[in-house]
């Protein structure tokens, strides 16, 4: 494998993207900053921390320039190491519209909604929950068969204590349904996905895309222990007989994120990696002939402008968070353009099948 011969190699037009049948939807047709208010008893719904989590209800106030859409909307608390008070006192939650009652706004065709919040009332925590949210645009440049999200700006009301409002970014993200319809396929719940099955020029992207933002905290065929559906950060679409497409999402424990708690909530994989930190990259994709690869780099060097455009144009980054965000992307980069690193680590450091 040569990567400084990428320009030469063939285009794969369609390699890494099904055409989107279904049609758009006004929340993620733009990358604009949304800006809206929830009112809700949030000290009661975060009373609820298991898997009974209670939905209550809240309404959604969207600032839609020159008025204001009131929206009803059910809420509750919502994933596993952030629903945890001890890491995130402001834990992530779920959002439940009624479909008949959105029409017309920013959330027209949307039902149930993730939002990722800000886990704490501290600055870096705030930095953190955005760059979460640049890594998925990184892999929405890479390729249609991903989660689309929509950073937003929001204030948070509280009708179950007497704090002031408060202000900090998250964002939302498409619901695998909806994700799986947009690209001409169907969520797939299933315990685990063989190899085989998977989609090969699909599944080298994201093992390569997951190198890039230092993520080791994922499987594209396996479920969590105890779990019944697959896949480990990861949720499989397509078909059941073939192809599965991966698409993979929960990106705080990256090197690229690297949360405030990553590496206490990662260490033991740490250690069995024999990586000294979160920022450490290590390769956990399977071995692959080259000639999968080979259009991978390319899909890679391709996007590189677009990929550190986002980052230098994200509204709410502080100037330091911006600068490291494009040093561990160039960093990556750097490794591509070298022939003899790249070898070693996509195929003399992948996993045999």
């Amino acid at each position: 494998m040569r990567v400084a011969s990428l320009s030469t190699c063939l285009t794969l037009l369609g390699a890494f993207a099904v055409p989107a049948l279904a049609q758009d939807v006004p929340l993620f047709a733009s990358d604009e900053v949304l800006r809206f208010t929830v009112v809700a008893p949030l000290d009661d719904i975060f009373d609820h921390r298991d898997q009974e989590n209670v939905e209550y209800p809240g309404i959604i106030i969207v600032d839609a320039g020159t008025e204001l859409d009131t929206l009803e909307v059910d809420i509750r608390t919502r994933g596993r190491s952030r629903l945890d008070n001890s890491i995130c006192r402001f834990p992530p939650l779920r959002l439940d519209f009624p479909k008949s009652r959105v029409a017309g706004s920013v959330f027209e065709g949307q039902d149930k909604l993730k939002l990722v919040t800000h886990c704490r009332d501290d600055d870096r925590y705030e930095q953190d929950v955005i760059k979460e949210a640049l890594v998925y645009r990184f892999f929405n440049e890479l390729t249609d068969v991903s989660f689309r999200v929509r950073v937003a700006r929001i204030t948070y009301d509280d009708t179950a204590s007497d704090n002031d409002p408060r202000t900090r970014y998250g964002f939302l993200i498409e619901d695998e349904e909806a994700a799986a319809e947009r690209n001409g396929w169907r969520y797939i719940a299933t315990p685990n996905v063989a190899p085989d099955y998977a989609d090969p020029e699909h599944l080298a992207l994201l093992e390569v895309f997951q190198y890039m933002i230092g993520n080791a905290d994922f499987s594209a065929f396996s479920a969590d222990p105890g779990s019944e559906e697959c896949c480990h950060n990861t949720k499989p679409i397509g078909e059941f007989s073939g192809p599965i497409f991966a698409l993979p999402y929960d990106f705080d424990i990256t090197g690229f994120v690297d949360a405030r708690y990553a590496d206490r909530l990662f260490r033991g994989n740490l250690q069995r990696l024999g990586v000294r930190n979160i920022q450490d990259r290590r390769f956990r994709g399977l071995c692959m002939s080259e000639e999968h690869w080979e259009p991978v780099f390319r899909r890679m060097v391709d996007r590189r402008d677009a990929i550190e455009g986002i980052i230098r144009d994200q509204e709410g980054l502080e100037d330091d968070t911006r600068e490291d965000a494009l040093e561990y992307i160039g960093e990556f980069y750097e490794m591509l353009e070298d022939p003899e690193s790249a070898r070693k680590t996509f195929l003399d450091e992948c996993i045999p099948t």
